[in-house]
């Protein structure tokens, strides 16, 4: 009843198109949620993302949730969850994304997970770390492990906004560095991310990863452009 009254005072609103949720509804409404253009990456190992770290970096899976256009919902959904504090959103995509995964068998498939991280500084200054509650979204369902600490970035160089691919990796290449490689020796590491552009960010990570005894990484992100 407490929580009832609450909602009516202070109604949640669907993270895609900001109208009031109904009452049984989750950071989306069950239009949004139907309509949101999906990947499906998970039933086919040979897609468009996947084929964008073709001889770049050997990852075994490269999987998300959504497909990201500029300016359509799934973009207003990220800024929501960067930057407006909806860190409930990235870890409820989590948990969907992850049930999906389930029955496609990654359970079975990989060990652990591992966000992105921030650097200190601009994790201090937003509160979280978006990537993070997406893998504990995705934990969650996958009972897996989500381990936050294994990845550290060591410098907050510039924004990759508006940088070309090579920009971007040359600005990333060396940014991340193990923390503390006994978690991941000899595991397949699936590495979170909320969206992927050129991908630069997670050939740098995976690298890091592999060169520091991880068996396999995979990657799932929320969004990914195409």
């Amino acid at each position: 009843m407490i929580h009832d009254f609450i909602s009516l005072i202070f109604p949640d609103n669907c993270a895609a198109c900001d109208e009031v949720l109904y009452k049984g509804e989750q950071s989306l409404c069950a239009a949004c949620r139907v309509n949101l253009p999906l990947t499906n990456y998970h039933l086919d190992n040979e897609n468009p993302l996947m084929k964008r770290f073709w001889g770049r970096v050997p990852v075994d899976h490269a999987l998300a949730y959504y497909k990201f256009t500029k300016g359509g919902q799934v973009q207003q959904i990220l800024y929501k969850i960067k930057y407006d504090g909806m860190k409930s959103v990235a870890r409820q995509l989590g948990v969907w994304y992850g049930y999906d995964l389930l029955k496609a068998g990654f359970d079975k498939k990989v060990d652990l997970l591992v966000p992105v991280p921030l650097h200190p500084r601009k994790q201090c200054q937003r509160g979280y770390n978006q990537s993070a509650f997406f893998a504990e979204g995705l934990s969650v369902s996958l009972n897996l492990a989500n381990y936050t600490s294994v990845l550290s970035r060591v410098s907050d160089k510039s924004s990759q906004t508006l940088k070309s691919r090579f920009e971007r990796w040359l600005n990333v290449k060396d940014l991340y560095k193990i923390k503390d490689k006994s978690f991941i020796e000899n595991k397949h590491v699936l590495l979170c991310d909320d969206v992927i552009t050129t991908g630069a960010t997670i050939e740098a990570c995976a690298r890091e990863l592999l060169d520091h005894g991880a068996k396999q990484v995979s990657v799932a992100a929320i969004a990914a452009a195409e």
